[in-house]
């Protein structure tokens, strides 16, 4: 019988929601003419209310009644069909497969999630009689269902919500629309369990198809709040009974008074015990004529990936990529890299990439310049503007080392002092990375100046979902989320639940086991080129 579903519960009891038995059928399986019978009965209802409604009720009133309906006859056909398919399923009374051997035993019943509310199902069980015991239902196996208890089309659109927001509000949202959700737990082990297949996913997603004739790539950088030591002990601890039942309020009143009282915080020192995401952004350019006038067009089929992982490993992903898309290094084809100075990113690209173009993002240059004018004249000075213009002038056409002249004689006329000590970092910053900044030539073929796309980025995909007030985050458990997001970006969700659903039915059927997706633990860290 199926499981009527009209409200969420209480968190505990979310994932079984409220359910009903009706005529009969808790005990025993129906049959599929009674399914039949009873989905066309609700049909019938539901047309008649239709028409009674037409004069009796108004539109929201009748909308509102109508999602009930038409979910409860959804439920019924879902009934019907799992009944159906029961049905048609063979199970012999006994099996040998391999050296393992199995006898049927009578049918069990089941509560499925599925997206128009939980439906309870019978179905077959082989239970294996030598070796380690154990068994399998034939029909799961063969309809594709896990052992978590829920559709792979539900466990799909509550991880794609929880890429976008925290589990408890992606639970509250899918609640709203289906009047039932996975429990926030569960939505935090489906998203640890659709996390184990995303390295996979990358490795073997085809190159796009449609692709231009220069590849970009950008490379960034963003902290994100991590749980300290003190704070995982305090989560993981068991918590000390409470007689009095007070409120809230006042169990955070004992809870202050048992611990001593925190020491003030040294300036400089930061709460947010950040640790670092790379985010890598790749598309292509196409060449093209406007105006009798040779561009690049794009950005074409960009690709967003971000890792916890060592800035190793992403550069290791952007030569993998880039050679599926035909950018080998014998290729000959064309390459830019556009970063924002770091030295580890320097020695890498020189690593994977010693043919392209590496670029310094020219926004950080003239932030420097706003720095070095800084030491020079008074803050808003028409003075100070005027200088940074005439430099960024220099800049666009190519002098850099008239900058590095003007930013050298400068330093000589100062007096000892820390803004002397300041323009001759900003002056050796620059002086390192001249070989970086060939801006006139990138302007002339129409080429990149800034990482404004890993910039957006690493707003989008970093920072609205993961550094938020409150947060904090273990890396291994934020992994997963950090590349399901990336590829929910990417467009490419569909395609990577089809994935995950066949790895999985394929090794159900291998092992003629039932798998669970959902998954309480965390996979470590990617290791791909990390050395």
């Amino acid at each position: 019988m199926l499981a009527v579903v009209e409200t969420v519960r209480q968190e505990d009891n979310r994932d079984k929601g409220e359910w009903s038995e009706q005529d009969g059928w808790r005990e025993e399986a129906p049959r599929s003419t009674e399914l039949r019978q009873r989905a066309e009965q609700e049909f019938g209802l539901i047309l008649a209310f239709v028409d009674d409604a037409a004069s009796a009720r108004g539109y929201e009133v009748t909308e509102k009644e109508l999602i009930g309906r038409t979910f409860r006859l959804a439920r019924l056909l879902i009934a019907l069909f799992l009944c159906l398919a029961s049905e048609r399923t063979v199970v012999p009374e006994r099996l040998t497969k391999g050296r393992a051997k199995y006898r049927r035993q009578p049918a069990k019943p089941r509560l499925l999630g599925t997206f128009f509310g939980k439906v309870r199902y019978w179905r077959a069980y082989l239970h294996q009689t030598n070796g380690r015991g154990g068994g399998y239902f034939p029909l799961d196996l063969r309809l594709g269902l896990t052992a978590d208890g829920f559709s792979i089309g539900v466990l799909s659109r509550v991880v794609r919500l929880a890429t976008k927001m925290s589990f408890a509000v992606a639970t509250q949202v899918m609640a709203s629309f289906l009047r039932w959700a996975p429990s926030t737990k569960s939505v935090e082990h489906a998203v640890l369990g659709m996390g184990r297949y995303t390295t996979e996913w990358f490795e073997q997603a085809e190159a796009p198809e449609n692709d231009g004739e220069v590849l970009v790539i950008q490379i960034d950088g963003k902290a994100t709040p991590t749980a300290t030591e003190g704070e995982l002990k305090k989560r993981r601890g068991k918590r000390r009974a409470n007689p009095l039942r007070r409120s809230a309020r006042h169990r955070g009143r004992q809870t202050r008074a048992r611990r001593k009282r925190k020491k003030r915080r040294k300036k400089g020192d930061k709460s947010k015990n950040g640790r670092q995401t790379t985010v890598l952004v790749m598309y292509t350019l196409r060449p093209d004529v406007i105006d009798g006038e040779a561009v690049l067009l794009g950005p074409i089929n960009r690709r967003i990936y971000a890792s916890y992982a060592p800035k190793r490993h992403a550069f290791a992903i952007a030569r993998r990529e880039a050679d599926k898309r035909g950018f080998t290094e014998d290729s000959g084809r064309l390459i830019q890299i556009v970063t924002d100075g770091d030295e580890d990113y320097a020695r890498y690209v020189q690593e994977f990439f010693p043919t392209a173009i590496h670029t310094l993002d020219i926004i950080h240059v003239i932030e420097r310049l706003w720095t070095a004018g800084g030491c020079l004249f008074r803050e808003g000075s028409p003075e100070l503007e005027a200088w940074v213009e005439m430099q960024k002038d220099a800049l666009y056409a190519g002098r850099i080392n008239d900058i590095l002249y003007d930013l050298g004689y400068e330093h000589a006329l100062m007096k000892e002092g820390p803004k002397r000590t300041r323009l001759e970092k900003t002056a050796n910053y620059l002086e390192k990375r001249t070989h970086m900044m060939n801006y006139d030539e990138l302007i002339e073929r129409d080429l990149e100046l800034s990482s404004g796309a890993v910039e957006g980025a690493v707003r989008f995909v970093v920072s609205q979902r993961f550094d938020e007030g409150g947060m904090r985050w273990i890396r291994e458990r934020a992994e997963p989320l950090l590349q399901l997001r990336c590829i929910e970006i990417n467009g490419d969700w569909e395609a990577f639940t089809a994935f995950v659903h066949a790895k999985v039915t394929a090794e159900q059927e291998r092992t003629s086991r039932a798998k669970r997706l959902l998954s309480r633990s965390s996979k470590p860290l990617p290791c791909w080129g990390v050395t």
